[in-house]
């Protein structure tokens, strides 16, 4: 009997989908220290960058996924959102991310690509709220403030840095995904409303962790 075969397997990987339907999270630890677990989305329909990583109290924070989602820009729009929407539901399936940080959409020269960054945005949305997850969002300066300290920082920076605090032998790419990894790295740091400030018995079990390691880490 081969090891996908067994019912043991079966039954274990079953219940394991239905803990990750049911809560939408996993309890993420790295050496028995409470981690957050937050999904960054960079979105575009072209593409859309994809970064879930791990984050402890100290700052510190391990890269669990990252990627791109990519639609055809001759495809109807209608048939490349719902592309987009079937990625990021099989990401939240796949990695079970406790909150999930969108690059907020500000105001470009170019219509059309604004457009498609915002729908492209309210579709990450969608799929947080589906998944009864909490969700925020970041400006980009926000992100790159609190990546490398500099509001203006150019891509180049930002995939250094990210690489660097990542602990990547490589520096992330496409810049897509750089961004969505540097957009959870921000979340988890900047303290979201999503993730902390809201009132204790509102907290998922992973936040509450989060929250109970920080005041620890305060003392």
């Amino acid at each position: 009997m081969t090891r996908e075969n067994a019912p043991g397997m079966r039954d274990r990987a079953a219940r394991r989908r239905a803990r990750l339907r049911r809560g939408g999270r996993r309890r993420a630890y790295r050496c028995g220290v409470a981690t957050l677990r937050v999904l960054g989305v960079d979105p575009g329909l072209t593409r859309c960058g994809i970064g879930v990583v791990d984050v402890a109290a100290d700052r510190s924070a391990r890269l669990v996924h990252v990627g791109v989602i990519r639609t055809d820009a001759g495809t109807p729009i209608e048939h490349r959102l719902a592309a987009l929407a079937a990625g990021l539901r099989e990401v939240v399936r796949a990695h079970g991310p406790a909150v999930v940080a969108v690059e907020r959409v500000f105001a470009q020269h170019n219509r059309q690509t604004v457009m498609g960054t915002a729908q492209a945005s309210g579709i990450a949305l969608l799929v947080a709220g589906e998944a009864g997850l909490p969700a925020a969002t970041h400006t980009p300066t926000e992100v790159k403030a609190a990546v490398t300290g500099y509001g203006a920082a150019d891509k180049r920076q930002v995939q250094t840095m990210v690489a660097r605090v990542l602990r990547l032998d490589e520096l992330p790419q496409p810049a897509d995904a750089a961004d969505a990894l540097a957009l959870a790295l921000c979340h988890a740091w900047r303290r979201g409303p999503a993730s902390t400030s809201v009132a204790a018995g509102a907290l998922t079990p992973a936040q509450q962790r989060w929250a109970d390691a920080e005041r620890l880490a305060r003392r």
